[in-house]
């Protein structure tokens, strides 16, 4: 889209397609096994007004989807549904550059300190605004750092690999070897 004609009102469709690439490498999508271009990798709508002052074009709607990675206990399927606002700037290039390399300056004893302004802020080359960025980086913070299909997932069994949730399994359970020496202690009653 040309910064020219703005402002406009962008409504997309976002295929399984995208989202199978934009959700390619992370370990919770990987563990599905799924073929590169999944069909059911997920799918998504993008609603965005975007609007300009002077170089700084600003973009304000909605994005809705969902994915499908694998449980962080079972590595069963699940399907994650997410709905979230979007406020996004968009800098020149060389403005999105200097601002970046500010951010890198600013280091403090935990490392780069960034604002939550700076979290939503994308560069953009001449007179095209190029929405993948943005899009992409939703659909991957759709994913949480630990998915379950239920919060009470039984997972697998850690000798055997049985998915605890469909069936039992024979195995003894296992403790943390580093404790093994407290079970020998008797206690007086």
């Amino acid at each position: 889209m040309l910064v020219r004609d703005l402002p406009v009102r962008r409504e997309l469709d976002i295929p399984a397609s995208f989202v199978a690439d934009a959700l390619r490498g992370l370990a919770m999508r990987e563990a599905l096994g799924a073929p590169e271009d999944d069909p059911d990798a997920g799918a998504g709508r993008l609603e965005l007004d975007l609007y300009a002052e002077d170089a700084h074009v600003f973009g304000r709607g909605q994005i809705t989807g969902h994915v499908h990675v694998a449980c962080s206990r079972c590595v069963e399927p699940v399907r994650l549904a997410f709905d979230e606002k979007i406020a996004v700037t968009f800098l020149p290039s060389a403005e999105f550059a200097a601002v970046s390399a500010a951010e890198d300056a600013e280091v403090d004893e935990e490392g780069v300190a960034i604002t939550e302004e700076d979290l939503d802020l994308f560069g953009y080359d001449g007179e095209t605004i190029d929405l993948e960025p943005l899009i992409r980086e939703q659909f991957v913070l759709a994913v949480p750092y630990a998915p379950l299909c239920a919060e009470d997932c039984a997972g697998l069994c850690p000798q055997c690999g049985v998915n605890r949730n469909q069936e039992r399994c024979a195995c003894e359970g296992v403790g943390d070897p580093r404790l093994a020496g407290l079970k020998a202690l008797k206690f007086p009653s």
